[in-house]
């Protein structure tokens, strides 16, 4: 089977081949850098990653980018708060979410080619505005330039809403220098107390839409393959980026495909910082294994809701427990990375991850039931081979078990796990209790497999 996806824009799953055969293009919105960036954030990078992956297995490269939003009224506020430069809560905060969602396993194949961050490219979002005003597109008013939604009939083809809808559906600052209510800022003066660079219409800063259209049109291209983020980007700052690109490019289509992730709920509500109900990333990875939140974010489908939860978390460390544990199980069987087809076939199937994890266990299933030296050899393989291209099961199954402690500790905990099997033994089953006891203390789990008594930390 070929690559399928759902094309939000169609409404319905297609075939894709890119434009270039051998280097498709994706674009991907990224953060605003104003905070760390919540566990929400990242369904995006971490899914899309496997994605990237794919496209570069499949076709041979990729450009990828996924943009940095540095300059914007939320960073601006938090500037102001502290007294500092913008770029002083956009460094800090750019960097803390790259160390997140590396964290997170997204790096390497898996990571954007390109990170276009706003303020680098004033002078290309300052000529994409000159073309839209040369083409009657935008208008210069009491130093706002705004995007007449007028001058483009295509506009709502994307969220499939009409305007008076959209109008509705949205908040829209109806100002007496706007022509239209849903005519939407693309440039706009700032005061001495704010950042601002110098353009034909006054000393300002760029609108939110315009930056992502200009940034793509940079390193992309004028009409790429894919363009991708969240589902609550869908209206008004992907139809918006249609809008503004497509009537900048003479009608060219801006993007092929457009793909779009569904919320994490929390508590039955859309995990948001509005809401107030937001698990940050940069928390999560210090008090759980990040692989288990990887796998916990992949465990869905990417079109739908995911319900977020500390059992979701639970359940993936269990999940990896046992994954990890086959492979601990085949730890003398000598193989290497094999992709196996049906995982292979899921991600085909619009990235279905659901789908490609089943077929993990089903492979894991067999792998423990292996018997002859060839079984175990193609099982294990196979395992690796669909890790790798979901992002799991890379490390040593040691590591995974040990959950970071020092190699010191893990040999004390050994040491305690020989003792209490000599202990029972020599049927002293005193010492032999008192030393469980004492591991089930410090959260050590013992269990008896075929190959003797093996520990891991709860």
């Amino acid at each position: 089977m070929s690559l399928h996806l759902y094309n939000t824009l169609s409404r319905q799953q297609e075939p894709f081949v890119p434009l270039v055969a051998h280097c498709p293009t994706m674009y991907v919105c990224g953060p605003t850098v104003y905070n760390y960036v919540h566990i929400g954030n990242a369904r995006g990078p971490v899914v899309f990653g496997v994605l990237a992956a794919l496209l570069r297995r499949r076709f041979g490269g990729l450009r990828y980018a996924r943009n940095i939003t540095d300059v914007d009224d939320k960073i601006n506020t938090a500037a102001k708060t502290l007294g500092t430069p913008i770029s002083t809560i956009t460094d800090k905060y750019a960097a803390a979410y790259r160390e997140d969602m590396a964290a997170l396993g997204v790096s390497g194949e898996f990571a954007p080619d390109i990170e276009p961050e706003a303020t680098k490219h004033i002078d290309a979002i300052i000529a994409m505005i000159e073309r839209l005003i040369e083409g009657g597109h935008a208008y210069a008013a009491e130093g706002h330039v705004l995007f007449s939604v007028a001058s483009f009939d295509g506009y709502g083809k994307l969220s499939r809403r009409d305007t008076e809808e959209m109008l509705a559906g949205a908040r829209i600052e109806v100002a007496p220098y706007k022509r239209d209510a849903g005519d939407f800022v693309l440039w706009k003066p700032s005061t001495d107390d704010l950042p601002g660079w110098d353009s034909p219409w006054s000393y300002g800063r760029p609108g939110w839409h315009i930056e992502c259209s200009a940034m793509a049109e940079a390193h992309l291209g004028r009409t790429i393959d894919i363009h991708a983020g969240g589902v609550d980007l869908q209206f008004p700052h992907h139809e918006n980026e249609v809008a503004q690109s497509e009537c900048a490019h003479g009608g060219a289509p801006f993007a092929r495909f457009w793909l779009h992730n569904g919320m994490l709920n929390f508590d039955g509500a859309k995990m948001a910082k509005s809401v107030g109900n937001i698990q940050r990333v940069h928390d999560l990875v210090q008090q759980h294994p990040p692989e288990a939140l990887r796998y916990a974010l992949l465990s869905a489908h990417y079109r739908q809701p995911l319900e977020w939860s500390d059992g979701l978390i639970e359940q993936s460390v269990r999940t990896l427990d046992r994954l990890y544990g086959t492979l601990r199980d085949l730890a003398d069987t000598n193989a290497s990375a094999h992709i196996p087809a049906g995982v292979e076939a899921a991600l085909d199937d619009d990235l279905n991850t659901p789908q490609a994890l089943a077929e993990v266990a089903r492979i894991a299933a067999e792998a423990r039931k292996a018997v002859s030296t060839e079984d175990k050899v193609r099982r294990k393989s196979e395992l690796l081979g669909a890790g790798q291209i979901l992002g799991l099961l890379q490390q040593d199954p040691q590591a995974w078990f040990a959950r970071g402690a020092s190699n010191e500790d893990d040999a004390r905990i050994q040491a305690l796990v020989d003792e209490r099997a000599s202990a029972k033994k020599n049927r002293d089953f005193a010492r032999s209790d008192a030393i469980r006891d004492q591991l089930a203390s410090e959260g050590i789990l013992l269990e008896d497999t075929p190959q003797g008594v093996r520990w891991k930390r709860s």
